[in-house]
């Protein structure tokens, strides 16, 4: 990506984004449309998850800076054609992402900022995981999945999907472990703030993947030890705080495993974050051996999204479907994870939002 030099002429474009600017389009804040158009604009729906894909990989949100800028002089930073990158931008701003200025040039809005690279809470990669290849070719296979209840993906690529993703999708690949770095750093944060441990000495992240929310914890907590367990080939990978020689090793026991296998871990407080939206089985599974493996009056904490949460109803059930496409998995329902808890032996107490798309479960494990 080249960049566009500060010249009487030329409005620079890559500084850092200041404060949002208001938009002043029309185009940004369309009015309500009647029932038939709506549908016609879900039907195409897929252009609107195109555009937010074109637009992450080429850069736009970070080549934009403070100042606006005209789609001419970003198709110079991007390495563009300028009229083709003007469409794709107003077409965005439709839904909030970039505005339009009366003159005819671009600015940020809060939305257009979480593509940027540099964001704090970038949705950059968590954009491009959800439209990469792969997802186009499974989403119009979604009627065939709902006849059988049960994953496309075998059907569509010869293979399981991370036997895919690893032997056949580098590129996906990569992406894919960006996107859940991202949202799980990102989550982590939130998962410290909200989490009590006074009284715990010892705290068990089961299928914590890389160990974010754990590290987190320990970092909030200087007294408080930890356990990470995961797969062999995830907790090769974890973060660096955690492993030999990081911050926190000298608190901390990696145990490569299965959840769904056998949890070799005491602990006063054990979570369980997004690892119970495969099959039923499985979630049975690791909720029996986290109940067996636990001491009486030990805290359990389990951090999941939910299909039937209002406010991300939209973002939720879409990854419910998704689940389903690609590994016959699904999102809870309040009820349905509450049933599976108490089938285990949890007793349940207080169930508080993490952030605006997950919610924590507490629990306790009997005497």
């Amino acid at each position: 990506m080249t960049t566009v030099s500060p010249t009487p002429e030329t409005t620079p474009v890559v500084s850092p984004p200041a404060a949002p600017q208001a938009s002043v389009a029309a185009s940004s804040a369309p009015h309500t449309p009647p029932p038939a158009m709506r549908l016609r604009e879900l039907a195409f729906g897929a252009a609107c998850a195109a555009a937010v894909r074109a637009a992450a990989r080429l850069g736009v949100a970070d080549a934009l800076g403070a100042a606006p800028a005209s789609a001419a002089e970003l198709a110079l930073a991007v390495d563009t054609e300028p009229v083709p990158l003007q469409r794709l931008l107003r077409a965005l701003c439709c839904y909030g992402i970039f505005s339009e200025t009366e003159d005819g040039k671009f600015v940020h809005t809060e939305m257009s900022r979480l593509l940027r690279e540099d964001d704090p809470n970038s949705l950059r990669y968590i954009s491009l995981w959800c439209t990469e290849p792969w997802t186009w070719e499974v989403w119009p296979r979604l009627d065939d999945a709902v006849r059988s209840g049960t994953s496309v993906f075998q059907e569509a690529f010869g293979k399981g999907f991370f036997d895919y993703l690893h032997q056949d999708a580098g590129e996906s690949a990569h992406i894919f472990n960006r996107a859940m770095t991202t949202s799980s750093t990102q989550s982590a944060r939130d998962v410290a703030e909200l989490l009590d441990l006074t009284g715990v000495s010892t705290v068990a992240d089961i299928g914590g993947g890389q160990g974010h929310v754990l590290a987190s914890l320990l970092e909030k907590h200087p007294s408080v030890h930890g356990t990470l367990l995961d797969l062999p080939g995830v907790v090769a990978r974890a973060d660096g705080r955690l492993r030999d020689g990081g911050a926190l090793a000298d608190r901390v026991r990696i145990v490569p495993g299965d959840c769904r296998e056998d949890i070799p871990v005491d602990a006063d407080l054990y979570i369980i974050k997004n690892i119970l939206e495969w099959d039923d089985e499985s979630t049975r599974r690791t909720l029996r051996n986290v109940v067996a493996a636990a001491r009486p009056g030990a805290r359990v904490v389990i951090i999941e999204n939910l299909v039937d949460d209002t406010p991300s109803m939209r973002f939720t059930t879409a990854m419910d479907l998704l689940l389903l496409l690609n590994v016959g998995g699904a999102k809870h329902t309040r009820e349905s994870l509450v049933g599976r808890m108490s089938e285990a032996g949890l007793r349940i107490g207080e169930v508080r939002p993490v952030n605006a798309y997950l919610h924590a479960f507490e629990c306790v494990v009997p005497g």
